[in-house]
């Protein structure tokens, strides 16, 4: 396939964030700074697929059933980053200077196993791209409870594709149960309508996730979350006493047997590579659109087209994702099919045990 050109100056991308972060900006401002954030999450398709290929044939060497995927970062998603540090001055991030609008992410069984892949593979790899950061949030968990292991590159090529030299994207290596405890945190946020991946929202739901990142983080054998109990009894019993309160597995489990699962664009025999998510939250539904791999230009048209036409919704949630198979897609994105079964079932666990 040919894959999209960048057609604006580093100059006119950072224009373009400036007035996305900017609460002053017109309308036509806005729509001409969209189509700039369009073209440039667009190229960097390239870089992010030759970074996920490797990260699958990776993974593979170190587990026999990892999970892989890919996905550009969502519009909303980008200017909410970017408006968060705008506070009517100059804004405190350049859209150049983002590193994971292009992203791909591995989960693996267990930790012990993420940890290899991350050490042996990226930290210690043969790559020709220039890493450009690394942060462990295994051994050292964040205040709000998000765990795993972030890397960032520069794609870097001596030969073919030195257009896209420079551009960043984003390596995320995960445990299962770190992945649940994420994928659990986004379903949470788009029913109640709050930014807990952002670590923003109700204290009592983020107080609830910071305790359960714990728990699993013992279940892991791996540090706790900063300021939350030690002890695994007292830690059990804060986390029974906020599921009592806010009622987390009667919720949960009503959002998955609520959402209508439309799968009719996905034909058996077609070799689908992307998908297409359109969550309506309220309509209690997830629309899915399959691509195969020829299709991905139009599937990154379809998203922006998609992304138009719900901007300032919060009702809609969309996303394009690059995976191998429906299951795959199921499995790394749970908080889209609202599937929450493995999160409760190591929540009932604690529960049990409180």
């Amino acid at each position: 396939m040919s894959w999209e050109k960048l057609r604006f100056t580093k100059q006119e991308i950072n224009k373009a964030g400036a007035i996305l972060s900017s609460f002053k900006s017109t309308e036509e401002e806005k729509d001409k700074a969209i189509e700039i954030l369009d073209n440039w999450r667009a190229v960097h398709s390239y870089p992010m697929h030759i970074f996920q290929m490797r990260l699958r044939d990776k993974a593979k060497k170190i587990d026999n059933n990892p999970i892989i995927a890919q996905r550009l970062k969502r519009v909303p998603a980008i200017i909410y980053k970017l408006q968060r540090g705008y506070h009517g001055r100059k804004p405190s991030m350049k859209l150049s200077q983002m590193q994971d609008i292009g992203g791909c992410r591995a989960i693996l069984s267990d930790v012990s196993l993420a940890k290899k892949l991350c050490e042996e593979h990226y930290l210690k790899g043969d790559l020709k791209h220039k890493k450009a950061g690394f942060k462990d949030y295994i051994d050292k968990p964040k205040e709000d409870g998000y765990r795993g292991l972030h890397l960032v590159y520069e794609y870097k090529s001596d030969k073919g594709k030195k257009e896209f030299n420079g551009l960043r994207v984003e390596v995320q290596i995960r445990s299962k149960l770190q992945h649940l405890w994420a994928t659990a945190i986004e379903t949470v946020g788009f029913f109640t309508r709050q930014a807990l991946k952002s670590n923003e929202g109700e204290e009592d739901w983020k107080e609830f996730f910071r305790l359960v990142s714990s728990a699993f983080a013992k279940m892991e054998n791996c540090p706790p979350v900063p300021n939350t109990p030690y002890n695994k009894e007292e830690l059990y019993s804060l986390i029974k006493k906020k599921e009592n309160e806010l009622n987390v597995i009667t919720k949960m489990n009503g959002w998955t047997h609520a959402v209508q699962i439309f799968k009719s664009e996905i034909k058996p025999k077609r070799k689908v590579k992307f998908f297409l998510l359109e969550l309506d939250i309220k309509g209690e539904k997830l629309n899915l659109k399959a691509y195969t791999k020829e299709e991905e230009q139009k599937a990154i048209d379809d998203y922006s087209a998609l992304e138009k036409r719900h901007s300032g919704n919060k009702e809609y949630d969309v996303v394009l994702v690059g995976v191998d198979t429906v299951n795959d897609l199921e499995k790394a994105y749970p908080n889209y099919f609202v599937d929450c079964e493995e999160f409760l079932y190591y929540l009932q666990k604690i529960m049990d045990n409180g």
